[in-house]
């Protein structure tokens, strides 16, 4: 019996050895095949452009190819759940976002993911403001005339975003709390139909994205009142902000992430974190990331794991407050 307990004993040791073995070669020689990156947003859009920035100087810095894959729907939540189930070994990543990986979980009523348990963060990398834009010809030259006009006419504006949920959503919905104003959210399947209805005036406002909403701004078909981030944006420098308008306090910065599935071994978290930062110190990458109105924001697994969970009771609170949710 004791021989028995032994040789099993013996054997245990030897598999255990054996998988640690093997765990360290796949870590030392990562990575050794493509990896992918999940973009849980169609092609074309900030997010995506930001990716494939980050995905192609990635390849080049662990000489292997690195592919882009987007799969949109439901906020994000079904990219999100795809990764999550993916294989611990580095191989997919996600593009988590504030909707992803703030926002969702308040949002909707039941998830197929848990944001803070099934992921790995490697890195935050950018963060981007909105611009509060109205239509060329509004009445509105000012925040403050936009707060005058809502307060003396509960309900009457109305606000477009790209969906429910989305940063242009909430930025919003911010405003109203911060402001008192009643405003009606309009929300539209995406920026494009949300940014034509805006210039035909058909809504009165929207929290745009600098990079769709500046070639409207200098075609002279919107206008921009404020920015949402705490300072001012070199690509929008004459804009102030919306605590320099008179909302103190206010500030909304959309972002943008990279995690791996939960369980992904740390040597293959410390050699990302350390190839996503040397990239996001880049002369290069910054200055692309500015052009498309975002600042580049590294930090570390920690750091961002930790900026990740504040977001998250940052927009319970608004989300609550504000009495928002989405049956699914």
């Amino acid at each position: 019996m004791k021989t028995l307990r032994y040789l099993m004993l013996t054997a245990a040791t030897c598999m255990t050895m054996m998988h640690a073995h093997a765990l360290s070669q796949n870590t030392e020689d990562y990575p050794n095949h493509p990896i992918t990156i999940v973009v849980p947003f169609t092609p074309g859009g900030v997010t995506d452009i930001t990716t494939r920035l980050i995905g192609q100087k990635l390849g080049e810095k662990l000489n292997q190819t690195v592919i882009i894959e987007n799969k949109p729907g439901a906020g994000g939540n079904i990219a999100a759940a795809f990764v999550a189930r993916a294989p611990a070994n580095g191989y997919t990543l996600f593009l988590a976002t504030i909707g992803t990986h703030a926002i969702n979980q308040n949002l909707y009523k039941s998830m197929p993911y848990d944001s803070e348990k099934d992921f790995a963060p490697l890195s935050r990398l950018a963060v981007f403001p909105n611009l509060l834009v109205v239509p060329a010809n509004s009445p509105y030259t000012t925040v403050n005339d936009l707060i005058a006009y809502g307060k003396a006419n509960p309900g009457k504006l109305t606000f477009g975003s790209p969906g429910n949920g989305t940063s242009s959503h909430l930025s919003g919905e911010l405003f109203k709390l911060m402001t008192g104003v009643n405003m009606v959210h309009v929300p539209y399947k995406g920026s494009s139909p949300a940014t034509a209805d805006l210039i035909s005036g058909q809504t009165s406002l929207m929290f745009d994205a600098i990079p769709s909403a500046t070639p409207n701004i200098k075609a002279n078909r919107l206008r921009a009142l404020a920015i949402t981030s705490k300072t001012r944006n070199s690509s929008a420098p004459d804009v102030p902000t919306l605590d320099e308008a008179g909302v103190k306090g206010y500030e909304v910065m959309a972002w943008v992430g990279l995690v791996a599935p939960a369980g992904t071994p740390q040597a293959i978290v410390d050699k990302l974190y350390k190839a996503i930062a040397d990239i996001l110190t880049s002369k290069e990458v910054q200055e692309k990331l500015l052009s498309l109105g975002a600042d580049a924001a590294p930090q570390t697994p920690t750091e961002f794991a930790t900026y990740m969970k504040d977001e998250v009771k940052r927009w319970q609170k608004v989300i609550m407050e504000a009495k928002i949710s989405i049956n699914n």
